[in-house]
Protein backbone atom coordinates (compact mmCIF):
# COMPACT_ATOMS: atom_id res chain seq x y z
CA UNK A 1 0.00 0.00 0.00
CA UNK A 2 1.25 3.37 -1.05
CA UNK A 3 1.95 5.62 1.64
CA UNK A 4 2.99 9.12 0.83
CA UNK A 5 2.56 11.01 -2.63
CA UNK A 6 5.70 13.19 -3.95
CA UNK A 7 4.30 16.26 -6.48
CA UNK A 8 7.38 17.90 -8.50
CA UNK A 9 7.57 21.58 -6.86
CA UNK A 10 4.88 20.52 -3.87
CA UNK A 11 7.35 18.22 -1.55
CA UNK A 12 5.81 15.18 -0.54
CA UNK A 13 2.08 14.01 1.51
CA UNK A 14 0.93 11.17 3.06
CA UNK A 15 -2.11 9.18 1.39
CA UNK A 16 -5.12 9.12 2.98
CA UNK A 17 -4.14 5.25 4.15
CA UNK A 18 -0.96 6.64 5.34
CA UNK A 19 -2.63 9.16 7.56
CA UNK A 20 -4.85 5.88 8.80
CA UNK A 21 -1.70 3.65 9.46
CA UNK A 22 -0.01 6.69 11.51
CA UNK A 23 -3.08 7.33 13.27
CA UNK A 24 -3.84 3.10 13.83
CA UNK A 25 0.25 2.90 15.35
CA UNK A 26 -0.05 5.76 17.81
CA UNK A 27 -3.14 4.28 18.97
CA UNK A 28 -1.98 0.80 19.35
CA UNK A 29 1.02 2.34 20.97
CA UNK A 30 -0.90 4.05 23.92
CA UNK A 31 -3.24 0.93 23.88
CA UNK A 32 0.39 -1.05 24.79
CA UNK A 33 1.48 1.51 27.41
CA UNK A 34 -2.12 1.29 28.89
CA UNK A 35 -2.58 -2.86 28.98
CA UNK A 36 0.99 -3.89 27.96
CA UNK A 37 2.10 -4.18 31.98
CA UNK A 38 -0.47 -5.89 32.94
CA UNK A 39 -0.30 -8.81 30.59
CA UNK A 40 3.05 -8.70 30.47
CA UNK A 41 2.58 -9.41 34.98
CA UNK A 42 -0.03 -12.00 34.46
CA UNK A 43 2.22 -13.80 32.34
CA UNK A 44 5.25 -13.46 34.55
CA UNK A 45 3.22 -14.65 37.02
CA UNK A 46 2.10 -17.51 35.62
CA UNK A 47 5.33 -18.67 34.00
CA UNK A 48 6.61 -18.40 38.06
CA UNK A 49 4.14 -20.35 39.60
CA UNK A 50 5.04 -23.35 37.06
CA UNK A 51 8.18 -22.72 37.02
CA UNK A 52 8.05 -22.85 41.27
CA UNK A 53 5.86 -26.66 40.76
CA UNK A 54 8.32 -27.57 38.39
CA UNK A 55 10.93 -27.28 40.67
CA UNK A 56 9.43 -29.07 43.73
CA UNK A 57 10.63 -32.49 43.82
CA UNK A 58 10.97 -35.01 45.69
CA UNK A 59 14.28 -37.12 45.89
CA UNK A 60 13.40 -40.76 45.15
CA UNK A 61 16.03 -43.64 45.54
CA UNK A 62 14.43 -47.11 44.49
CA UNK A 63 15.72 -50.31 43.64
CA UNK A 64 15.57 -51.45 39.52
CA UNK A 65 12.29 -52.00 38.48
CA UNK A 66 10.23 -51.26 35.43
CA UNK A 67 6.58 -50.19 36.96
CA UNK A 68 8.37 -47.52 39.56
CA UNK A 69 10.30 -46.07 36.97
CA UNK A 70 6.67 -46.37 34.91
CA UNK A 71 4.66 -44.77 37.80
CA UNK A 72 7.09 -41.50 38.64
CA UNK A 73 7.26 -40.45 34.78
CA UNK A 74 3.17 -40.17 35.48
CA UNK A 75 3.64 -38.54 38.55
CA UNK A 76 4.71 -34.88 38.95
CA UNK A 77 7.45 -33.71 41.36
CA UNK A 78 9.66 -36.99 41.89
CA UNK A 79 13.60 -37.02 40.91
CA UNK A 80 13.82 -40.85 40.83
CA UNK A 81 17.66 -42.48 41.28
CA UNK A 82 18.06 -46.46 40.90
CA UNK A 83 20.35 -47.48 43.55
CA UNK A 84 20.25 -50.95 45.14
CA UNK A 85 17.58 -51.93 48.27
CA UNK A 86 20.36 -51.50 50.86
CA UNK A 87 21.82 -48.00 49.48
CA UNK A 88 18.42 -46.64 48.66
CA UNK A 89 17.88 -47.56 52.54
CA UNK A 90 20.84 -45.71 54.22
CA UNK A 91 19.94 -42.53 51.72
CA UNK A 92 16.91 -42.86 53.45
CA UNK A 93 17.79 -42.58 56.92
CA UNK A 94 20.58 -40.47 56.10
CA UNK A 95 18.27 -37.91 55.01
CA UNK A 96 19.63 -37.75 51.62
CA UNK A 97 16.32 -38.93 49.86
CA UNK A 98 12.58 -38.44 51.10
CA UNK A 99 11.67 -41.77 49.18
CA UNK A 100 13.22 -45.35 49.23
CA UNK A 101 11.65 -48.37 47.45
CA UNK A 102 13.09 -51.34 48.54
CA UNK A 103 12.64 -55.37 48.18
CA UNK A 104 12.85 -58.38 50.34
CA UNK A 105 12.68 -61.95 49.80
CA UNK A 106 12.18 -63.34 53.04
CA UNK A 107 10.21 -62.27 56.43
CA UNK A 108 12.74 -62.21 58.79
CA UNK A 109 14.98 -59.81 56.58
CA UNK A 110 11.77 -57.78 56.17
CA UNK A 111 11.16 -57.80 59.80
CA UNK A 112 14.31 -56.06 60.61
CA UNK A 113 14.28 -53.28 58.31
CA UNK A 114 10.87 -52.71 59.16
CA UNK A 115 11.76 -52.19 63.36
CA UNK A 116 14.95 -50.21 61.62
CA UNK A 117 13.03 -47.88 59.89
CA UNK A 118 10.30 -47.40 62.36
CA UNK A 119 12.36 -46.33 65.27
CA UNK A 120 13.72 -43.31 62.55
CA UNK A 121 10.34 -42.28 62.48
CA UNK A 122 9.82 -43.80 58.37
CA UNK A 123 6.37 -44.97 57.34
CA UNK A 124 6.55 -48.40 55.04
CA UNK A 125 3.90 -49.12 52.58
CA UNK A 126 3.48 -52.57 50.81
CA UNK A 127 2.96 -52.02 47.05
CA UNK A 128 3.18 -55.07 45.41
CA UNK A 129 4.54 -59.02 45.38
CA UNK A 130 7.24 -60.10 42.31
CA UNK A 131 8.67 -63.05 41.07
CA UNK A 132 12.52 -63.19 40.81
CA UNK A 133 14.18 -65.76 38.97
CA UNK A 134 17.25 -67.30 36.49
CA UNK A 135 16.70 -65.37 32.93
CA UNK A 136 17.74 -67.36 30.08
CA UNK A 137 17.98 -67.14 26.58
CA UNK A 138 14.89 -68.23 24.29
CA UNK A 139 14.26 -71.87 24.57
CA UNK A 140 16.64 -72.12 27.54
CA UNK A 141 19.48 -73.78 25.31
CA UNK A 142 21.71 -75.38 28.02
CA UNK A 143 18.45 -76.87 29.79
CA UNK A 144 19.31 -74.28 32.76
CA UNK A 145 16.83 -75.30 35.97
CA UNK A 146 18.37 -74.32 39.05
CA UNK A 147 20.93 -72.62 40.79
CA UNK A 148 22.94 -75.34 41.43
CA UNK A 149 23.33 -75.24 37.49
CA UNK A 150 25.27 -72.16 37.33
CA UNK A 151 28.54 -73.73 38.78
CA UNK A 152 28.63 -75.39 35.06
CA UNK A 153 31.47 -74.03 34.08
CA UNK A 154 30.31 -73.59 30.25
CA UNK A 155 27.44 -71.12 31.70
CA UNK A 156 27.98 -67.52 31.64
CA UNK A 157 26.24 -65.72 34.27
CA UNK A 158 25.90 -62.03 35.03
CA UNK A 159 25.60 -61.30 37.92
CA UNK A 160 23.94 -57.61 39.95
CA UNK A 161 25.94 -55.19 41.52
CA UNK A 162 26.86 -55.36 45.35
CA UNK A 163 23.93 -53.44 48.05
CA UNK A 164 21.06 -54.63 44.96
CA UNK A 165 18.58 -57.24 46.64
CA UNK A 166 18.71 -59.17 44.16
CA UNK A 167 22.58 -59.81 44.66
CA UNK A 168 21.35 -60.61 48.09
CA UNK A 169 18.56 -62.98 47.18
CA UNK A 170 21.31 -64.61 45.26
CA UNK A 171 24.01 -65.27 47.92
CA UNK A 172 20.98 -66.08 50.47
CA UNK A 173 20.21 -68.86 48.09
CA UNK A 174 23.38 -69.91 47.19
CA UNK A 175 24.07 -70.20 51.37
CA UNK A 176 20.97 -72.16 51.51
CA UNK A 177 22.61 -74.64 48.82
CA UNK A 178 25.72 -74.43 50.42
CA UNK A 179 27.49 -73.12 47.37
CA UNK A 180 30.78 -70.83 46.97
CA UNK A 181 29.29 -68.00 44.27
CA UNK A 182 33.15 -68.05 43.60
CA UNK A 183 32.48 -71.27 41.74
CA UNK A 184 30.48 -69.68 39.43
CA UNK A 185 31.70 -68.09 35.74
CA UNK A 186 30.53 -64.70 35.81
CA UNK A 187 29.93 -63.75 39.39
CA UNK A 188 31.79 -60.89 39.76
CA UNK A 189 30.40 -59.51 36.52
CA UNK A 190 28.12 -56.78 37.42
CA UNK A 191 24.89 -54.84 35.81
CA UNK A 192 22.70 -52.40 37.72
CA UNK A 193 19.59 -52.85 36.41
CA UNK A 194 17.29 -56.00 35.62
CA UNK A 195 17.17 -54.60 32.06
CA UNK A 196 20.84 -54.73 31.36
CA UNK A 197 21.07 -57.84 32.98
CA UNK A 198 18.33 -58.89 29.82
CA UNK A 199 20.33 -56.52 27.24
CA UNK A 200 23.76 -58.49 28.35
CA UNK A 201 21.89 -62.11 27.49
CA UNK A 202 20.08 -60.72 24.43
CA UNK A 203 24.10 -59.74 23.08
CA UNK A 204 25.57 -62.89 23.87
CA UNK A 205 27.56 -61.63 26.32
CA UNK A 206 26.01 -64.11 29.20
CA UNK A 207 24.23 -67.35 29.56
CA UNK A 208 21.81 -66.29 32.50
CA UNK A 209 20.90 -63.51 34.91
CA UNK A 210 19.00 -63.23 38.16
CA UNK A 211 16.06 -60.76 37.45
CA UNK A 212 12.38 -60.22 37.48
CA UNK A 213 9.64 -62.63 34.83
CA UNK A 214 8.31 -59.26 33.38
CA UNK A 215 11.80 -58.57 31.85
CA UNK A 216 12.47 -61.60 30.83
CA UNK A 217 9.05 -61.64 29.17
CA UNK A 218 9.21 -58.15 27.30
CA UNK A 219 12.93 -59.12 25.72
CA UNK A 220 11.22 -62.64 24.41
CA UNK A 221 13.52 -64.70 26.79
CA UNK A 222 13.08 -67.46 29.15
CA UNK A 223 12.84 -67.71 32.88
CA UNK A 224 13.08 -70.01 35.82
CA UNK A 225 10.84 -68.98 39.16
CA UNK A 226 12.68 -69.42 42.03
CA UNK A 227 11.40 -67.31 44.58
CA UNK A 228 8.85 -64.16 44.98
CA UNK A 229 9.35 -61.24 46.91
CA UNK A 230 7.73 -58.01 48.49
CA UNK A 231 8.44 -54.81 47.31
CA UNK A 232 8.19 -51.91 49.82
CA UNK A 233 7.96 -48.02 49.19
CA UNK A 234 9.81 -46.23 52.60
CA UNK A 235 9.20 -42.65 53.38
CA UNK A 236 9.71 -39.79 55.38
CA UNK A 237 6.59 -38.94 57.73
CA UNK A 238 6.30 -35.30 55.86
CA UNK A 239 6.19 -37.04 53.01
CA UNK A 240 3.10 -38.89 54.23
CA UNK A 241 1.01 -35.79 53.78
CA UNK A 242 1.56 -34.78 50.55
CA UNK A 243 -0.86 -35.96 47.68
CA UNK A 244 1.85 -37.09 45.10
CA UNK A 245 3.52 -39.54 47.48
CA UNK A 246 -0.85 -40.73 47.83
CA UNK A 247 -0.90 -40.84 43.45
CA UNK A 248 2.66 -42.69 43.54
CA UNK A 249 1.49 -45.42 45.54
CA UNK A 250 -1.57 -46.10 43.31
CA UNK A 251 -0.03 -46.18 40.47
CA UNK A 252 2.55 -48.25 41.39
CA UNK A 253 -0.24 -51.01 42.57
CA UNK A 254 -2.22 -50.48 39.61
CA UNK A 255 0.76 -51.08 37.44
CA UNK A 256 1.50 -54.43 39.17
CA UNK A 257 -1.99 -55.76 39.36
CA UNK A 258 -1.94 -55.61 35.42
CA UNK A 259 1.41 -56.59 34.96
CA UNK A 260 3.10 -60.69 34.67
CA UNK A 261 5.01 -61.69 37.48
CA UNK A 262 3.33 -58.85 39.54
CA UNK A 263 0.52 -59.01 41.80
CA UNK A 264 -0.77 -55.98 43.62
CA UNK A 265 -0.36 -55.27 47.62
CA UNK A 266 -2.67 -52.84 49.31
CA UNK A 267 -3.28 -53.59 52.68
CA UNK A 268 -0.71 -54.33 55.26
CA UNK A 269 -2.78 -58.07 56.24
CA UNK A 270 -1.41 -59.47 52.73
CA UNK A 271 2.05 -59.19 54.36
CA UNK A 272 1.15 -60.22 57.67
CA UNK A 273 4.57 -61.64 59.22
CA UNK A 274 6.79 -59.40 57.02
CA UNK A 275 6.30 -56.03 59.04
Amino acid sequence: MQLITRTKGHGSKLTEFGIFLCKFIDEMQAGHLKYGSSYQDALLKEINKIQKSENTRWNFLSSSDSIIQRAVTEVKGFNLKTAGSGESLERLLNNDAHLAGYHVSDQKSSQVIHQRLSKNGIQIYPVMKRTQGLIVKKGNPLNIRSIEDLLNRKIHFINRQIGSGTRLLLDNLLLEENLDPLEINGYLQEEFTHSAVANAILAGKADVGLGVKNIALENGLGFIPLKDEIFFIAMHKEMVSQPESSKLIRKIRSYSANTPGYKAISLNRQVKGWL
